[in-house]
């Protein structure tokens, strides 16, 4: 169930410690908003001089209330901050927020502070938001202690940044967005985003969780309490271009980034990953009526041609579809519209709304009932009649009226269907488009953010969860080649037969072991090929001998490995890796691989452990994924052997912290079965 924060959002009673009537302080701000609520649960002000604050006579300390209090919130100078804490958990404080600053962001020794702090706040029971934070609030209990108040409404929002959430609260206010709780995250030294989010997903009052997160903390642990809300989650997040690992010594490392492990972890767990403040005000405008498209068909009308193709280009770009409509549907829309109109898709009125706005109503309707169609996008100048009396065409009052008699009949059709709807107006503030947004049609100026909110109702890939960890194994002392590779064959990945050797009499007995054509590899060389120390296709013991001569001559390694040569005729190459992230563990990664694994980038992520089903759905999502069912004659691969290939790797992995990278390229995927034909391993 999750940490218990009641004594968080809906205390008994309340005291400010540092109230304040000096304005430019922030115990100044959250004593006003606290006191809005007096009259739910005793406020009590607190300053070390007494006297009165906001009017109100103030205790020079907590415990000269002479009554226990529940919540405090702490917004006095750091030196201060200790003494304030330890004397709010004798009060019987069951929660804390820490507004101030001074601790784990300034230092070893600020951290050190702040992790006593936190230790004594646990020991004693309690929790603790911050320090370093902004307050919290939640309009479903009357709590207000931030600085700034916040729309009511459903969405609660877990924030790195205040600003951020005046932001937000702005990007709100058109779509009839609220909060049903904010956070200021802070230093997370006690109360984590991980508990937050457990806890708001269990909260009757909030429909959709916001989180801006630049540290995730445990981004393993967020990404499965993510996957267990139940609600709509929406992360922005920051920093997600540089790489994980600037020194990663192995493909899988050098090719994964922080913003593809982020992307990875929000695609399994089902959270709307976004860019922007924006972004994520479109994905929560369209969430919030909880409607999903059954398929990604989209239908766009608009009275104008231009409005109509950019319309269709933006549906595209975003991943959806504007299909050409089927003939009863355009059937049923010739009937009912004049005779230029186009009604293949996008359909276009050709002017008929400017003569009559009820055929904006009367093509909703027919393209919302219609079976070849999972949305339906309407793009352009509605909403333009009732916004100038009388504008284009100078139709006057009567288009106007007309317009938002049209936009009530557009209102009703939506509510009687499961169907999205989304608008983009040259107009979303006329009263035509705030009738369909009160109805939560989604109403955007831009085409883009209509074409965003579209994605954000369709299907998503499927939401696979997060695979807990396995428990750990018996650590790996050495990973060299051939230490690796014993331990992935006795984990069940098959290799071509193989024999170490350090001079020439022992290769010439490995040779007569199994026959040719040989590979040879010298060892102890991370990037082997790269290096020059891979010989493939040596035909038989005279051509493996020179080469050895040559190879050693040249590198000087302590031994080789000889190796049976692989047929590679009919088979695929593949890279499966996995490098441990500091924030989110394992992460694996597959792709089309062998030598021009880097160059060719064509690589899926997701957190590890990978199940074999969501490892062929990986697969499948590859750019080149077309190889793998054959091309020009060569013969499909097996594709559930090298899933399963996934699966034993990324399970290895996982089972061994230890390990920092580890890969396996390439994987050999042929028609029936796999080999593995190279693995590399990185201690951490």
């Amino acid at each position: 169930m999750g940490r218990d924060l009641s004594a968080l959002f809906d205390p008994v009673s309340v005291a400010v410690v540092g109230a304040s009537d000096d304005p430019a302080k922030y115990g100044h701000a959250i004593a006003v908003q606290a006191l809005r609520a007096d009259g739910r649960r005793p406020v009590h002000l607190v300053n070390r001089r007494a006297g009165t604050v906001l009017g109100r006579t103030a205790a020079p300390s907590l415990s000269a209330l002479g009554e226990p209090v529940d919540l405090a919130v702490v917004s006095v100078p750091a030196a201060g901050f200790e003494d304030a804490v330890d004397e709010a958990l004798r009060c019987g404080a069951r929660a804390i927020v820490a507004i101030t600053a001074g601790f784990a962001e300034t230092g070893a020794a600020g951290r050190a502070r702040q992790h006593a702090v936190a230790e004594r706040v646990r020991a004693a029971g309690a929790v603790m938001v911050g320090p370093n934070c902004l307050g919290i609030a939640d309009n479903t209990t009357d709590l207000f202690l931030a600085s700034d108040s916040f729309t009511p409404g459903g969405v609660a929002l877990l924030s790195q940044s205040g600003n951020l959430a005046l932001e937000l609260q702005l990007r709100f206010r058109p779509h009839g967005l609220g909060f049903s709780r904010f956070v200021s995250l802070g230093n997370q030294a006690d109360v984590t985003l991980v508990d937050l989010l457990a806890d708001c997903a269990r909260h009757e009052g909030t429909r959709a969780i916001a989180v801006y997160a630049e540290d995730f903390g445990d981004g393993r642990a967020f990404a499965e309490a993510a996957a267990e809300a139940g609600k709509p989650v929406v992360l922005l997040t920051a920093g997600r271009g540089d790489a994980s690992a600037r020194s990663a010594q192995s493909h899988t490392g050098a090719l994964t980034t922080s913003a593809d492990v982020v992307s990875a972890a929000c695609r399994d767990a089902g959270v709307e990953l976004v860019a922007t403040p924006r972004e994520l005000t479109v994905v929560l405008a369209a969430s919030e009526g909880a409607r999903r498209a059954a398929g990604r068909r989209v239908a766009v009308l608009t009275d104008g041609g231009g409005h109509g193709v950019i319309a269709a280009d933006s549906v595209e770009t975003a991943g959806l579809t504007v299909p050409e409509l089927a003939e009863p549907t355009r059937q049923h829309l010739r009937e009912a519209l004049w005779e230029q109109s186009a009604v293949a898709n996008p359909v276009d009125l050709a002017g008929m709304g400017e003569q009559d706005p009820g055929s904006y109503a009367t093509t909703v309707a027919a393209l919302l009932a219609a079976e070849d169609t999972d949305a339906v996008l309407m793009t352009g100048y509605f909403g333009g009649y009732a916004a100038a009396e009388g504008g284009l065409g100078g139709g006057g009052t009567a288009l106007a009226d007309g317009e938002r008699e049209a936009a009530r009949l557009i209102a009703a059709r939506h509510r009687a269907t499961a169907k999205p709807l989304v608008v983009q107006s040259m107009y979303p503030e006329s009263p035509s488009c705030r009738t369909l947004a009160a109805a939560g049609i989604p109403v955007f100026a831009a085409t883009e953010d209509a074409a965003r909110a579209l994605l954000a109702t369709a299907p998503a890939t499927a939401r696979t969860g997060v695979t807990p960890l396995p428990a750990p194994a018996a650590p790996i002392r050495r990973t060299g080649y051939l230490e690796t590779r014993r331990a992935l064959e006795a984990a069940g990945l098959a290799f071509p037969a193989a024999r170490e050797i350090r001079d020439e009499t022992q290769l010439l007995a490995a040779a007569a072991e199994f026959t040719g054509p040989y590979v040879l590899k010298a060892l102890h060389l991370l990037h082997k090929s790269d290096a020059g120390g891979v010989a493939l296709n040596l035909a038989g013991p005279a051509e493996l001998l020179t080469t050895f001569r040559e190879m050693h001559a040249r590198l000087g390694a302590p031994s080789y490995s000889v190796e049976a040569m692989a047929d590679l005729t009919d088979g695929i190459e593949l890279i499966v890796g996995v490098n441990r992230d500091p924030r989110f563990g394992p992460v694996a990664m597959v792709g089309l691989g062998g030598i021009l694994a880097e160059a060719l980038r064509d690589v899926a992520f997701s957190l590890a452990p990978v199940p074999a089903d969501r490892a062929e759905s990986l697969l499948r999502g590859l750019r080149t994924a077309a190889l793998l069912d054959g091309v020009r004659g060569r013969p499909a691969v097996d594709v559930a052997a090298a899933a399963a290939a996934v699966e034993t790797i990324t399970t290895f992995a996982a089972e061994h912290p230890e390990i920092a990278e580890i890969e396996v390229n390439p994987l050999l995927v042929r028609p029936r079965g796999v080999l593995a034909l190279d693995s590399r391993a990185v201690l951490a």
